[in-house]
C-alpha cells in the first residue's frame, strides 16, 4: 500500500465517506448496509498502482485490432445483433446512434456479457477511495454506488471489476445514475439486461453528442509520399492530450480529397474529419470525424476506438 496516500486508518476513513454520504441524501439504512465490515482489497490496490504507463511511444495499432476484431467476436456480435433485431429499429430512432456501434461497445466491453468482473464493487471503491491516489473520484463513485442502493438496486448484484464498472456496458455507478435506461420497459433498469445495456450504451453517446448519419470514420487512400505530419493539429486538447495530439488538423473531407486523400467508403464532403495514420506511411490511414471522439468519450485510447469502429463495421457488414 502507499503509506503516504493513507492519512487515516481504513475504518475511520469509511467514517468520513458516511458523513458525505449522509450529506449527500443517502439513507441511514444504506450507508450501514454498504460500510459495515468492509476491509481494504489489496488485489485491487496492486492491479491500480500496476497500471502500465505512457513511456516510449505507441505501440502498433494493427496487432492490436487483430485480437480485438476477429472472426470469433464478429461472428458473436452479428448473432447478437440478429437475436434482438426486434428491438433494434426502436432503439435506433430514439437515440440516433447505429445498433452496430452500441453492440461493438458491449462486444468489447464484456465479450457480450461473458465476463463482467466479480469484484465486489462497493469494496473495490472503497479501498480505491481510501488509497488516495484518485480519492475526489472513487470516493463519489462508492456514493454514487449507495444511491443506486437506495434506488432500489440490490446490493447483492453489485459485482463488477476492480475498477469499480459493471454490467454489460461496464459503467460507473455514477454513469448509471445519470444515462442508464430501462429499455425492455419492466419498470427496472438492469445493465445485466440486454435490452437494458444497449439502450443505455445509446443513451451515452447521444448524450456525448454523437452525430446522426455521420460515420465514426471510413479508411482512406493517401498518396504516395503523403506526409501526414505536415498536417500535424496545433489544437491541445483539454483531456487526454496525447490520444487527440496524434490526430492531424481538422478539414472537410472535401478539402481532404483536393490534397489526395481519398475516402474509401461513403462519407460526406462537407464532413469535417482528421487524418490518422497511426502505423506510419505506407500502412493504413483513416478519416476520423466528431463521433469518432464520441467514442473516445467513452474509453479515450485510440486503440479502443478503432477497434469498437472496426468491429461495429463488421456486425453491420
Amino acid at each position: 500500500m502507499r503509506a503516504d496516500a493513507q492519512q487515516e486508518s481504513f475504518s475511520a476513513y469509511m467514517q468520513t465517506v458516511a458523513s458525505h454520504a449522509r450529506r449527500d441524501g443517502v439513507s441511514e439504512a444504506t450507508i450501514t448496509s454498504t460500510l459495515a465490515g468492509l476491509t481494504p482489497n489489496q488485489r485491487v490496490i496492486d492491479l491500480d498502482t500496476s497500471q502500465p504507463g505512457s513511456q516510449g511511444g505507441p505501440p502498433p495499432l494493427a496487432p492490436y485490432i487483430a485480437r480485438h476484431v476477429g472472426s470469433s467476436i464478429v461472428s458473436r456480435g452479428r448473432a447478437r445483433y440478429a437475436s434482438m433485431a426486434s428491438m433494434l429499429p426502436a432503439i435506433e430512432r430514439r437515440y440516433d446512434v447505429p445498433a452496430s456501434i452500441l453492440f461493438a461497445i458491449w462486444g468489447h466491453e464484456t465479450n457480450f456479457g461473458s465476463y463482467t468482473g466479480d469484484f465486489d464493487l462497493a469494496r473495490s471503491l472503497a479501498t480505491l477511495a481510501w488509497e488516495g491516489r484518485r480519492r475526489e473520484l472513487f470516493e463519489g463513485e462508492l456514493i454514487a454506488l449507495m444511491k443506486m442502493i437506495d434506488r432500489g438496486v440490490p446490493r447483492s448484484t453489485l459485482k463488477g471489476s476492480w475498477a469499480g464498472a459493471f454490467g454489460y456496458p461496464q459503467f460507473l455507478p455514477s454513469v448509471y445514475l445519470k444515462l442508464a435506461v430501462d429499455g425492455d420497459g419492466d419498470g427496472r433498469t438492469d445493465l445485466f439486461s440486454a435490452a437494458d445495456a444497449i439502450a443505455s450504451i445509446a443513451n451515452y453517446f447521444r448524450d456525448a453528442g454523437w452525430r446522426s448519419g455521420e460515420p465514426w470514420g471510413v479508411r482512406a487512400a493517401v498518396p504516395s509520399g503523403f506526409d501526414v505530419s505536415a498536417y500535424a493539429t496545433k489544437l491541445v486538447s483539454p483531456t487526454c492530450e496525447k490520444v487527440h495530439a496524434r490526430h492531424s488538423q481538422w478539414k472537410t473531407v472535401a478539402e481532404w480529397r483536393s490534397l489526395g486523400v481519398a475516402p474509401l467508403a461513403p462519407i460526406g464532403n462537407e464532413v469535417l474529419a482528421t487524418v490518422f495514420q497511426p502505423d506510419g506511411p505506407g500502412t493504413p490511414a483513416y478519416l476520423l470525424t466528431g463521433n469518432y471522439r464520441v467514442i473516445l468519450q467513452y474509453n479515450c485510447s485510440n486503440y479502443y476506438a478503432m477497434s469498437v469502429g472496426l468491429l461495429a463495421d463488421e456486425i453491420a457488414r
